[in-house]
């Protein structure tokens, strides 16, 4: 069922997906929740779950396109989501994954390797990663991290001008209301958001990557530090 799960749902995408992919993905599955099972990585225990809520959710990024050619950050990554989905389907894509969990970060570069594909993993907490990294990035997105708000002043320093922040979301009217609460955070850390790419992985239940360009710099000082942020989102 997993390689028959994660098929249909990229087929509702319009995402085509070959064997040798699905053979990297499910090796990548098999790992996770081996792994889980001595290391809290994700609430997730039952493979088809894992197909569906992390593998080809994580894969509908590609279906937003533009991605082929760019430098790619994946914020809090976790155990690699959306990020080792993304360079399992396609080892060519430039995707960098960054957690402050060094446990987690190894995981992600033991399965890489046993399934041989390379991957840049940087661990550390965004907002002290941003002075090293800001501006690298063509495209940055984040997956079930943090509110809005709080998530756009991490992320937006370490795009360049032109660039995207693509963070998956649920689609519901407590997102919309996150969406329209994080409108000043996006404009004052320099975005505008320019759509939605709405989807359904789950039967009945709604998601979205929003598509936010960065069309003038961050101010200087951003991110603050994460305390300052959650005590006072911009």
């Amino acid at each position: 069922m997993f390689r028959q799960i994660i098929t249909e749902c990229l087929a509702g995408v319009g995402l085509p997906i070959g064997e040798d992919q699905l053979d990297r993905l499910e090796g990548f599955c098999d790992r996770l929740l081996e792994k889980n099972r001595v290391m809290n990585l994700t609430a997730v225990r039952d493979k088809d779950e894992a197909a569906r809520r992390h593998m080809a959710d994580s894969l509908v990024l590609l279906a937003c396109g533009g991605l082929e050619g760019k430098k790619i950050l994946d914020i809090g990554t976790g155990p690699g989501f959306p990020g080792m989905p993304l360079k399992l389907y396609d080892p060519t894509l430039d995707v960098t994954m960054l957690d402050s969990t060094a446990k987690r970060i190894a995981f992600i570069e033991e399965a890489a390797a046993a399934l041989g594909v390379s991957v840049t993993t940087v661990t550390g907490r965004a907002e002290e990663q941003a002075a090293k990294m800001g501006g690298r990035f063509d495209i940055v997105t984040s997956r079930a991290v943090a509110a809005l708000d709080v998530l756009t002043e991490l992320s937006m320093p370490f795009l360049r001008v032109g660039g995207f922040f693509m963070p998956m979301k649920s689609c519901n009217d407590a997102s919309r209301a996150e969406v329209e609460k994080a409108m000043h955070a996006i404009e004052f850390m320099g975005g505008c958001l320019r759509e939605a790419y709405e989807y359904e992985i789950e039967p009945g239940v709604r998601r979205q990557v929003l598509r936010i360009e960065k069309v003038k710099p961050s101010p200087k000082g951003y991110p603050r530090k994460y305390a300052a942020i959650v005590k006072k989102p911009l």
